[in-house]
């Protein structure tokens, strides 16, 4: 991996006073490799994988809308298809699931049929006035009425009407009684179910509560980060006090439900539908309360034992609200990049579908009609795509972690806060982009290196469930969880060695190696003050969580009658849980990334001429006056009392 140990002896930091370029051939590397994954969507190019996905193609290899090359073995195939730009399914209806296919014969039509087609005859007519045969190619219209082979060779009878989608140049069915034996298969299951019907009824009649509940958690995610910003100094006791009022609170008006729906039910009060609701409700109703009273109970002595320490992040909260005053992009880290990643996936996910029609048109045995097979050594390209799929989702999170380590690195280690550049995520972004992409395409690496064994031993441990003893159970089980921490640890260990780099412009095992020396001298000082800052921050999602719950509660209890509540709560709950984490994952980045600027200040600072802090007045203060008979502290009139920076 190039960690060898470096010649360097004992090195100052120097924060921000100069740039290189780090880890130069890993990014030439991940260059190639990025160069391979375009190859491969090359390949399918050249192949007619990615034409045939979107021009479409027939059962007999032949390509719609262009000429084509005739097949060994395939009697139809190599035809003139530049007219015939549509793909028509005789059977439309005729899906297989596990495979993941339409089972009908496919055929290139210059006319996709627009009205519903009931006999043979309405068939032939459609193919005479428009030149556009429904059947297979070695029957002519003239035969669709007396020909024996109309039935195996010809659409399925009727015909339904059918649009052109132009993108994907296919005819899609557009009367849904199409998919009737489908529809009819869904509704039978969910008629043997009476629970599944009411629970998806309960769904359906409560979808404008649910969706206004949805948008109260993402208010009161927006609101808890204008909290952060501005009154950090109580947020971590409001949010303590609001969240044991909202589990203790929330947990009796639950048992308070219970007790009234008990009641109801016990009266027969509603009509016999409406019973079998309130029977679910109860239900669920005990349920939530006792997960609710578990719950409650854990969080208020968890509470108890750490209210003490809970008083350590005001301070490191006041500075990382200063941090998103100054920086206010910063919020919107996560949409950026959400959006890079559902981009990568969306072109991976077509690159994969190319793939799978871009083998050697070979005859079926089965079906005596065409099928893509990909023979050795393309069939590794399939693997090199899914390798793709994990180092570069994992090298765009890691460039977002770069980005929001330099542009806090850049307002901590800026004492005249006015010289700020203006825009420092956009410088933040270009010096990452710069400088430092062989860095987050090595971090990216590692993780992808524990990554793929992990995934793979899951999926083994979920095809071969109930095959395999115990003992290769537990074993398959304990690889999975050891790969797991494994990566959670090289995870934080990446983030710390990126905002290392960002500071000095070392490269990846240099900044690792410092940042990890960093942290392990100051092992308690920051494992209490990350607990802490994690502990504060889950208390954030949980209180969005409780108000949503709470309100979802009082909102569907006016419809006891006629919802069930179990799927749409836990709908808004899974919802308000998400948007939080999202707002509230670049707050916990800002936080770890402060934890390391303030360990290297202390331990490279101590407050003297020259040597000043660059840290926030409050912060030290208070870390350092809790510390009994500490030298730090400025009431002592010690002659390295730490200067204030200039905000």
């Amino acid at each position: 991996m190039g960690c060898g140990s470096s010649s360097e002896g004992k090195r100052d930091w120097k924060p921000l006073e100069q740039r290189s370029c780090t880890d130069i051939p890993w990014l030439i590397l991940f260059f190639l490799f990025c160069v391979g994954m375009g190859c491969i969507c090359g390949f399918t190019v050249y192949t007619g994988g990615a034409l045939r996905i979107v021009r479409g193609y027939d059962s007999y290899g032949n390509t719609c809308g262009r000429r084509n090359s005739p097949i060994k073995g395939i009697e139809l195939s190599g035809l003139n298809m530049t007219e015939n730009k549509y793909v028509f399914f005789l059977d439309p209806c005729n899906i297989d699931f596990l495979n993941r296919k339409i089972k009908s014969l496919a055929l290139c039509v210059s006319k996709c049929p627009d009205e519903e087609l009931k006999t043979y005859y309405d068939v032939k007519q459609f193919s005479l006035s428009n030149g556009s045969n429904l059947c297979s190619y070695d029957l002519s219209p003239t035969r669709y009425t007396g020909s024996s082979e109309r039935y195996t060779k010809c659409p399925k009878l009727p015909v339904p009407p059918s649009k052109a989608v132009r993108v994907l140049h296919r005819c899609v069915p557009t009367e849904l009684s199409c998919y009737a034996e489908l529809a009819q298969a869904f509704v039978s299951f969910v008629n043997d179910s009476s629970a599944i019907q009411r629970v998806i009824a309960g769904v359906l009649a409560s979808k404008e509560i649910i969706l206004g509940l949805c948008l109260l958690a993402l208010v009161l995610s927006v609101i808890l980060m204008v909290v952060i910003r501005y009154i950090s100094k109580v947020l971590i006791w409001i949010t303590t006090i609001l969240v044991i009022l909202g589990a203790v609170g929330g947990t009796g008006v639950l048992w308070w439900l219970y007790a009234d729906h008990r009641k109801a039910l016990d009266n027969a009060t509603t009509t016999v539908f409406g019973k079998e609701v309130v029977a679910d409700n109860v239900k669920a109703l005990l349920i939530y309360a006792i997960i609710s009273t578990v719950f409650t109970v854990v969080l208020l002595l968890v509470i108890f034992f750490m209210r003490k320490r809970v008083a350590l992040t005001i301070a490191l909260f006041h500075v990382a609200g200063k941090v998103f005053i100054h920086l206010p992009l910063l919020a919107l880290q996560p949409f950026w990049t959400f959006l890079g990643l559902m981009l990568f996936w969306v072109y991976w996910i077509s690159v994969f579908l190319f793939l799978g029609i871009s083998g050697t048109p070979m005859k079926s045995n089965s079906t005596g009609l065409v099928e893509f097979q990909m023979k050795q050594p393309f069939q590794y390209l399939v693997w090199y795509h899914a390798v793709g799929l994990i180092w570069i989702s994992e090298f765009i999170l890691a460039f977002q972690q770069m980005t929001i380590a330099g542009a806090v690195v850049t307002y901590y280690f800026t004492r005249n806060k006015s010289e700020i550049p203006s825009l420092p995520i956009v410088s933040s972004t270009w010096r990452a982009f710069r400088y430092h992409l062989g860095t987050v395409a090595k971090g990216s690496f590692i993780i992808t290196l524990v990554k793929i064994p992990r995934l793979i031993l899951t999926y083994l441990h979920s095809q071969l469930k109930g095959k395999e003893n115990a003992c290769a159970r537990c074993m398959l089980k304990a690889c999975v969880c050891c790969l797991w921490c494994l990566e959670k640890c090289l995870a934080f260990l990446n983030q710390n060695a990126y905002t290392a780099t960002a500071i000095n412009s070392t490269n990846f095992c240099t900044s690792a190696r410092d940042a990890l020396g960093i942290l392990v001298e100051n092992a308690l000082r920051v494992a209490t003050i990350n607990s802490i800052g994690d502990f504060a921050l889950f208390l954030g999602k949980v209180l969005v969580v409780s108000c949503t719950a709470f309100v979802g509660v009082l909102s569907l209890n006016y419809q006891r009658d006629y919802t069930v509540w179990v799927l749409p709560l836990f709908i808004v709950c899974l919802f308000a849980f998400l948007v939080a984490h999202c707002f509230l994952s670049v707050f916990e980045i800002v936080v770890d990334v402060l934890f390391l600027c303030f360990a290297i200040d202390t331990k490279y600072n101590d407050g003297s001429s020259g040597r000043e802090y660059y840290m926030d007045k409050a912060l030290m203060e208070f870390v350092e006056g809790s510390k009994k008979g500490g030298r730090y502290k400025p009431a002592d009139g010690d002659p390295r009392e730490m200067k204030k920076m200039n905000i």
